[in-house]
């Protein structure tokens, strides 16, 4: 059966070399409880996404070791003022972070502090949510319909999910941003899963979720993964060929199509009939001020949340989009698989328009170290 590959999958990732790894969920690869001091010069400053690193020659038993110090990426430290010259080859640095898991030599740095200056580098301050100052009324085409992208002559984005994992709703768990259980005994909670794939997400979320195919091998974030990410996306209304681009900020600018002209979701016949896809495929329509898409055709090569819930070929969701005002959507999903779940269910939240700007650029495959 197609739901025993993710399974073994998931074995084989137990033995995978965490150096394979690329943005990930921290613990996935560092151990918190196990903390680490350097002192050393830097070597290189590797200043890309998902992660910058600082390489460190630092003092070891027998001569200089070299040590990889791992970062958040560049976007976030962008924003926070730093620059690939704000540390430079030669610099002296004091380093208080976490191990790595499999022993090698490298870390997470909690505190980088230059040591000529005595001042930390590299710090990384919370994004806020937008504030919104003035309630602006929905923006709408001339034929009344809303826009759930930019207005002419305007650009922006949606961002800041008011969730990060996905949870039936009206479930009560403590969860963090990367869909990790603070309390794995909740998993049962999450979601109506069968057993076999309660399992797997068990599995998933004991291992730190380092199993995690958009961040091993940069595959799409499909499914409603897409809406709980950290750089956002655009919804970019094509009227003339009855299309509307998904554009996604994460994972490496991916993008996919949402048909409005009535089609069923089926492949060509002498084409990709029978070929499932990462995005599935997608028909839309509106219900009133709501744009209501069905989607079906998912493969099952992608986590479709963060956190690693399973999915089937089965997978069907209907999503619902509504912008209730100029700064906010609301996102509602029901999946319905009963290749891994007992019933269909529900779960939803809002994201925020980021006004004036555009997505920011993040690519997964710059570096995987």
């Amino acid at each position: 059966m197609k739901h025993l590959a993710p399974i073994v999958l998931g074995i084989l990732f137990l033995y995978a070399p965490t150096a394979a790894l690329a943005h990930h969920a921290i613990a996935a690869k560092f151990d918190d409880t196990k903390a680490v001091t350097l002192n050393g010069t830097v070597t290189m400053v590797d200043w890309k996404t998902p992660h910058v690193h600082v390489f460190m020659n630092v003092p070891g038993t027998k001569g200089m070791d070299q040590w990889a110090v791992e970062l958040e990426s560049r976007v976030e430290l962008a924003r926070s003022g730093w620059t690939r010259d704000s540390v430079k080859p030669g610099d002296s640095l004091t380093v208080q972070g976490i191990a790595a898991r499999d022993g090698s030599k490298q870390t997470w740095a909690k505190s980088v502090t230059d040591k000529k200056t005595g001042k930390p580098v590299f710090t990384v301050s919370p994004q806020p949510v937008p504030a919104i100052t003035q309630a602006r009324p929905v923006p709408r085409w001339p034929d009344g319909k809303p826009r759930l992208g930019a207005t002419p002559g305007s650009t922006g984005y949606w961002a800041y999910p008011s969730a990060t994992s996905l949870v039936e709703a009206g479930v009560k768990i403590d969860v963090d941003g990367n869909g990790q259980l603070r309390n794995i005994a909740d998993a049962a909670k999450v979601a109506p899963l069968q057993t076999w794939a309660r399992d797997l997400y068990v599995l998933r979320q004991r291992n730190f979720l380092k199993d995690d195919p958009m961040f091993l091998y940069c595959k799409p974030p499909g499914g409603p993964r897409q809406y709980q990410l950290a750089y956002g996306f655009q919804l970019v209304e094509d009227r003339a060929f009855n299309r509307m681009f998904v554009l996604i900020g994460s994972g490496n600018r991916n993008f996919r199509l949402i048909y409005t002209d009535g089609r069923t979701n089926q492949g060509q016949l002498q084409g990709d009939f029978d070929n499932p896809l990462y995005y599935g495929r997608s028909s839309g329509k509106w219900e009133g001020d709501t744009f209501v898409v069905e989607t079906s055709g998912f493969n099952e090569k992608f986590w479709f949340s963060n956190g690693g819930l399973p999915h089937t070929e089965q997978l069907r969701l209907t999503e619902r989009f509504t912008r209730t005002d100029y700064d906010t959507l609301k996102y509602d999903v029901t999946i319905n698989d009963p290749g891994a779940y007992t019933r269909p269910w529900s779960s939803n939240w809002t994201l925020r328009w980021v006004n004036g700007q555009e997505m920011p650029i993040y690519f997964c495959q710059e570096n995987r170290p």
